[in-house]
């Protein structure tokens, strides 16, 4: 991981202006040898211009040291040693202002100016300074030397400090922007494991509720009758063993088929058991969050359509309210319209809310006449499950039925997933109702 943005910024520490210690220490540096260079040149200027030579040896100390300031004000440094270019002054402050005028953030028109100036400044005087040597004789090339000379020295003082400081600037410029690059795609890598997981969690909890709902309709509704038909069973044992048969045959058919149906169902979370325990044993790197998730909603969604299986369907509406009717509930099943096929989650919706219907007439209204109503309409099915008050409670029918109260939740779980619109609750001669209408395709 690269030490970037507010890390890079807290990693760094340095006294004054100075983001490091080190850089301070090189500026100080660089100070104390310009002040030395600049006392040194400062003796032949003040001798030349006829003033005291502490005063020119003090002149080149006060502006060499101005190299000190050359993070902090790049401007005046480079302006200070044009300044003093005519005294033969500040050619490594020069030099080294130059350098970080051009490697600093300043506009480009701003380094230009002032490297033009500092470009003709040394000109001008390198021009003059030779001319001035050749007309003593201390040089005795021809006239061509001067401009060459001039030229010469005014270019290599100016363009190599120029041109090196640009590429440094351009590569601390890009360096940079690579490091906000590199914090962006840390901070979006993060933000792609939070939803990754979210959406693993977001699954998990929907396949939890999704097995819940398949067990409460497959378990409630057996074992309800169940304990309907042991009731009854408990009444009529001594009056009628021949009824007493019966109804003990009808529990353990009632056990049968609930065991059948449990072990169906506990199969299908068999078979993905291997399949999740081999998912949570990989360890995915975390550029790879994206791909991971997606493969796991994939998996999630394999799951599920496995998970459903056949399951039952609406023909098998006369057999669920045979077995009601064999528990000692008077129910009524009328069909509307023309008997047709749907898509099997469309059927088995439809087949789990009549049935958990029924189930909470055994709990709530038992020995209650219900009136299970199916229509089929152009574009929809509509189901409605009506029971009138329960009678006064019986021996027979005093069964104690437990309740999650889950059922009514289960059921608008399906049907609303499905795009349709569920409605329950008690009705004006005090029973119950529940409706349910479920889109067609």
């Amino acid at each position: 991981m690269t030490t970037t943005g507010e890390d890079h910024a807290t990693a760094l520490g340095g006294p004054w202006w100075w983001a490091r210690r080190r850089s301070a220490v090189l500026d100080v540096s660089l100070a104390v040898v310009s002040a030395v260079e600049c006392a040194v040149e400062g003796y032949p200027f003040a001798r030349d211009a006829g003033i005291p030579v502490a005063a020119g040896i003090v002149f080149g100390l006060l502006a060499g040291s101005v190299l000190v300031l050359r993070r902090r004000w790049p401007i005046a440094v480079v302006l200070v040693s044009i300044a003093i270019t005519p005294a033969q002054m500040g050619f490594l402050m020069g030099i080294v202002g130059l350098y970080t005028l051009a490697a600093s953030e300043l506009p480009r028109r701003i380094i230009g100016s002032l490297a033009g100036m500092s470009l003709v400044g040394t000109l001008i005087v390198t021009f003059v300074r030779v001319r001035q040597d050749m007309a003593r004789g201390d040089l005795t090339l021809g006239d061509w030397f001067v401009p060459f000379a001039a030229i010469t020295t005014s270019l290599g003082l100016t363009a190599p400090p120029l041109l090196l400081g640009l590429y440094v600037g351009a590569r601390r410029r890009l360096m940079e922007s690579l490091r906000e690059r590199a914090d962006s795609l840390e901070r979006e890598l993060q933000l792609l494991a939070e939803r990754a997981e979210e959406r693993a969690e977001w699954a998990r909890n929907e396949e939890r509720t999704r097995i819940a709902r398949e067990m409460h309709d497959v378990v409630a509704h057996r074992v309800s009758l169940m304990v309907v038909h042991a009731a009854a069973l408990q009444a009529v044992a001594r009056k009628d063993p021949e009824k007493a048969v019966k109804n003990a045959a009808l529990v353990g058919d009632m056990g049968r088929q609930a065991l059948t149906e449990l072990r169906e169902m506990l199969g299908v979370l068999r078979t993905g058991d291997g399949r999740a325990a081999a998912a949570r044993r990989d360890e995915v790197p975390l550029a790879a969050v994206g791909a991971a998730a997606a493969v796991a909603a994939s998996r999630v969604a394999e799951d599920e359509g496995a998970g459903e299986g056949p399951g039952p369907c609406l023909s098998d509406l006369d057999v669920l309210v045979g077995q009601s009717a064999a528990a000692g509930m008077v129910v009524d099943l009328s069909v509307e319209g023309d008997t047709r096929s749907y898509a099997a989650d469309i059927e088995q919706t439809a087949f789990r809310v009549v049935q958990e219907a029924l189930t909470n007439v055994h709990k709530h209204a038992a020995g209650a006449k219900t009136y299970v109503r199916l229509a089929h309409r152009v574009s929809e099915i509509a189901m409605q499950v009506e029971n009138e008050p329960p009678p006064e409670v019986t021996s027979a029918s005093s069964a104690r039925l437990p309740s999650g109260g889950n059922g009514l939740l289960g059921m608008r779980e399906r049907v609303v997933g499905l795009g349709g619109v569920f409605v329950s609750g008690p009705t004006d001669a005090g029973g119950f109702r529940v409706s349910a209408v479920i889109p067609a395709s």
